[in-house]
């Protein structure tokens, strides 16, 4: 099976990337990451998925535009949702992508991620490939957060301290005071 599988970084990225492949699937990946915040994260994370082909090769389609006003247009008047906005806008566009290209179905790095909405993920992907006409591949990649940390880690790959949003960012910071 194709499977276009949204990154949102290198580390989350390397446990689904093997799962999908050692179940024998066709994997590409897709950058779509208009929530990241400031630039600069945002550009440490994109070089990061580009060392990570280097060294683990496979397929990236790169959508590079950092459309942050699309994402804190969306997300403003209701933060204690964000989170839905920000799942849905990644999705949508990666769906959008596995359909013009093609794939069989589409999935996200966002589920090996144990502060993620799984629920809320799988949800909307299911919502989304409907409305686009492409299935939602939900796993539980879960197990292999840590493995993916570590081996980033090993390879001196970018880790990122937060999700991405300034949102997230800022509660970083106003946990330690």
């Amino acid at each position: 099976m194709k499977i276009l599988l949204h990154c949102c970084c290198a580390q989350c990225t390397l446990y689904p990337l093997k799962r999908l492949k050692q179940k024998g699937h066709e994997v590409t990946g897709f950058w779509y990451n208009p929530n990241i915040h400031p630039y600069t994260e945002y550009r440490n994370r994109l070089e990061a998925i580009r060392y990570l082909e280097g060294i683990e090769p496979f397929p990236i389609i790169y959508e590079d535009s950092y459309e942050i006003e699309k994402y804190l247009k969306m997300v403003i008047n209701d933060l204690d949702n964000r989170c839905r906005y920000c799942y849905e806008l990644r999705l949508f566009r990666t769906a959008e992508r596995a359909k013009k290209d093609e794939f069989d179905r589409f999935t996200t790095t966002l589920l090996v991620s144990p502060y993620q909405d799984h629920s809320l993920i799988n949800d909307l992907g299911e919502k989304v490939g409907k409305e686009i006409g492409i299935d939602f591949y939900y796993e539980d990649f879960r197990p292999g957060f840590y493995e993916g940390k570590n081996f980033a880690k090993e390879q001196n790959l970018y880790r990122q301290k937060y999700c991405g949003c300034i949102f997230s960012e800022k509660e970083r910071y106003l946990k330690r005071s």
